[in-house]
């Protein structure tokens, strides 16, 4: 199944796979930079260790680094000392490809970052495979999503903007996107 593209949204490339796709300013090395640098990642994703070459690493979710606004109620434990999980790196080929586990109770799905060089730019590319079921799929596209759009926020010097109402919109979206 496939879901069709446009831009900044995610799309159902397989079964239990979502990809997204971001054009951002270069080079490479920042971008990655942004990837593995805990204290970096913090500001648009999620914080903790600076991810190894291999290994396991603690990532640590608290988005009161992310947004002033206030955390939505299914979401406050992040704010509450934040949520740590452990992944594994999977795959580190600086600047092109980072690939981690990505840990949710009884199973582990895979991401894999992989960078282009494109024009002075960098195509950055999210694959989140081996997702458990629709439901799933559809809450880390519009995960992804929106920390894809604050990563542009912070990389143009920007706070990230309106990060909970985007999640909250982008659920929906998704769910009619994906024929739920």
């Amino acid at each position: 199944m496939t879901t069709p593209a446009t831009e900044h949204h995610a799309v159902q490339i397989a079964p239990a796979t979502v990809r997204l796709e971001r054009l951002l300013p270069g080079p490479a090395e920042r971008i990655w930079s942004y990837l593995v640098d805990g204290d970096l990642r913090r500001q648009w994703f999620c914080g903790g260790h600076t991810l190894p070459g291999s290994g396991e690493a603690t990532i640590v979710f608290q988005h009161s680094n992310i947004t002033d606004e206030p955390t939505p109620e299914p979401y406050s434990e992040m704010d509450r000392g934040g949520i740590a999980a452990t992944v594994q790196v999977v795959e580190f080929d600086p600047p092109r490809v980072l690939s981690i586990t990505w840990p949710n109770g009884d199973h582990d799905s895979v991401v894999r970052f992989e960078l282009f060089p494109e024009n002075g730019k960098v195509l950055l590319v999210v694959t989140h495979r081996r997702l458990k079921d629709m439901a799933e799929q559809i809450d880390v596209s519009g995960g992804w999503h929106a920390h894809l759009d604050a990563l542009e926020d912070v990389l143009a010097g920007r706070k990230p903007r309106g990060f909970w109402a985007k999640v909250a919109r982008l659920e929906g979206e998704y769910a009619a996107r994906f024929g739920l």
